[in-house]
């Protein structure tokens, strides 16, 4: 094994692989990521260079391995920053872990879900088609249209007989038609959108930097939701996945608000009150108790 094709992350506290590798493994059929056993695979496009690399724990640090692609300097310092910012390594959630534990209804996350990191979506032009394509369906049926769309637009590298995608470019999306998008079962809504943010991207109107760049969360969001295709909902999720905004909140997700019916905080979906309260306490924190409510609608024992 190459010396130059190992990387070594050291893990923060208050970290776990096995609760984050458990969370991307959820039975359903993620095309951008391949997990098997304790390892996870992923491929990468660094500055037009395809990376094929994978990931598991070795003591106190993760070991990424480059399996595929260029592993010179550049794309090394580039994975590790990538690793730690997937898995949210940066940030010290000891003061989310102080807020849960106050609260009886959910306390007991601090310890069934300990070290669970918000996973992200480093890619703002991915995130935001994630968001379009799941619009009003089931999340399994929202897998096949991403695969379907992945496999027709994006890239791939194969390795030992299996193929590793990469999400499509907003270059190469921009141009795809609606009929095609339609013949894999987007409406024409979808499509119509999906299409219409990847030119927005292509052309650099919409670009993560930029968004990144405005001044407060308001701005951000402002900036997203002027394109058509991305409401609030779209817009407070993408910004909590791609930017970890830690004060997002996609208020009438459905899911959140089974988890917060499910935890006794509501008894109807439009008890907002009641959510805001929850919410205040939470503050610069929104995010992770939206992320760890979704947590708590996924049983281990049933997967």
């Amino acid at each position: 094994m190459d010396s130059n094709s190992v990387l070594l992350v050291p893990v923060p506290a208050l970290f776990s692989f096995q609760e984050c590798i458990w969370f991307l493994n959820r039975n359903y059929d993620d095309c951008l990521h391949v997990i098997e056993g304790d390892v996870i695979f992923k491929a990468i496009e660094i500055e037009g260079n395809a990376i094929l690399f994978g990931v598991k724990e070795s003591g106190n640090f993760l070991e990424v391995e480059i399996i595929m692609g260029e592993a010179g300097r550049k794309e090394r310092d580039y994975l590790t920053a990538y690793v730690r910012e997937w898995f949210d390594m940066e940030r010290n959630v000891q003061p989310f872990y102080d807020l849960l534990i106050k609260d009886q209804r959910l306390a007991y996350m601090a310890d069934e879900y300990k070290g669970l990191r918000l996973i992200g979506i480093s890619n703002l032009f991915e995130a935001i088609c994630w968001c379009i394509i799941g619009q009003q369906i089931n999340l399994s049926f929202a897998y096949k249209l991403k695969r379907r769309l992945v496999e027709r637009y994006g890239s791939q590298i194969a390795c030992h007989g299996k193929s590793y995608y990469i999400f499509p470019t907003a270059e190469v999306l921009a141009c795809a038609s609606v009929e095609d998008l339609k013949a894999m079962q987007f409406s024409e809504k979808k499509a119509q959108y999906t299409i219409g943010i990847a030119r927005a991207f292509h052309e650099g109107s919409l670009d993560k930097d930029k968004i990144a760049s405005l001044p407060d969360l308001v701005s951000r969001k402002k900036a997203l939701t002027d394109f058509k295709g991305i409401g609030v909902w779209t817009a407070n999720y993408a910004l909590m996945k791609s930017l970890k905004e830690p004060e997002c909140i996609p208020h009438g997700d459905i899911g959140l608000l089974n988890a917060l019916s499910h935890h006794n905080i509501i008894s109807d979906r439009k008890e907002q009150p009641k959510i805001d309260a929850l919410f205040s306490t939470f503050v610069g924190w929104q995010s992770y108790l939206v992320f760890y409510l979704w947590r708590s609608l996924a049983v281990k024992e049933l997967i």
